[in-house]
Formats: C-alpha cells, sequence, structure tokens
C-alpha cells in the first residue's frame, strides 16, 4: 500500500507527499494485538501514534483512513473517534486511493474490485460488511477525485 501512495503522491502538495507515504506505512497500525484495545484498527492506531509524539496530519490521517467514520458509527464508536478531526483533503483522498485500490497481499485492484474483495469476505451482517455497503459510493468520490488530480480520467 505504501508503494501505491508513492504512486499517487503527485495528487497532493509537494509539501504533503513524505506525509502520504508516512501515513501509508503507519495506517493499519491499529491491528498490532498489543496496541488493539478496542478491535477497531484505525482508532486505535491513532490513539498509539498521537500517545507515541507522532505528527498531528498522520494521527488523523490513520484514524480517519478508508471510511472509518462509516465503520466507527457502525460499531459504535463514532464519538471516541471524533477524538481525531476530520479534514476532507486530497491528502485522505490519496491514503483512501492508494489503499483501496491495492489488495490484502499487495496486488492492484480497481476500486470496485477492491470493494467486491472486502465484501466477500465478510457475512452481511459483519460491521465491515455493513459499512462499505453504505460506505462504498461516497469513498469512491475520494478515489476518483485521485484520479482527476493525477489526470487519469
Amino acid at each position: 500500500m505504501a508503494e501505491r501512495a508513492h504512486e499517487l503522491k503527485a495528487a497532493v502538495r509537494e509539501e504533503d507527499q513524505d506525509t502520504l507515504v508516512a501515513a501509508a506505512w503507519l495506517h493499519d497500525i491499529g491491528y498490532a494485538p498489543e496496541i488493539g484495545h478496542t478491535q477497531f484498527h484505525p482508532l486505535d492506531g491513532a490513539r498509539y501514534l498521537r500517545d507515541n509524539g507522532w505528527p498531528e496530519v498522520i494521527v488523523n490521517l490513520v484514524a480517519h483512513h478508508s471510511g472509518a467514520r462509516f465503520e466507527a458509527a457502525e460499531r459504535g464508536l463514532a464519538s471516541e473517534l471524533a477524538e481525531f478531526p476530520f479534514e476532507d483533503s486530497p491528502l485522505l483522498d490519496a491514503l483512501v486511493a492508494a489503499d483501496l485500490t491495492t489488495g490484502p497481499a499487495g496486488q492492484r485492484f480497481t476500486y470496485d474490485e477492491r470493494m467486491d474483495e472486502i465484501l466477500s469476505r465478510y457475512s452481511p451482517d459483519d460491521p465491515v460488511h455493513k459499512t462499505w455497503t453504505k460506505a462504498r459510493p461516497v469513498i469512491g468520490e475520494a478515489v476518483a477525485r485521485t484520479q482527476v488530480r493525477l489526470g487519469e480520467v
């Protein structure tokens, strides 16, 4: 995913390009068992990074990557995620695009292929499945905006 973020860095301001790649490297840190206290990896990762002195912009990107606000609502964690300001920005769009055009084994996917892959791994009653059923069109707009910024559309 970090490699994909590196490919997409032209979609953000030059001074934000290293931030994009750093956030890509760190976006799933909340899956680590040692820090996964809520079992919601964007929140756990953001809290860990904040508590360890990472820059606020990276912390907030990790907190809100790839539709986290939708899943937080589904899991009853919206107020906890609100500890971290949400900024709808080209930087967040590019992070989302990198994450949601890269598969679990690093393979390249279109956004729709990635959504189908995610939905295939979770039962319809799982919070992840419910999240992506609702969030798919909204988050797809972030990927599309990144493609426009890169001149791909």
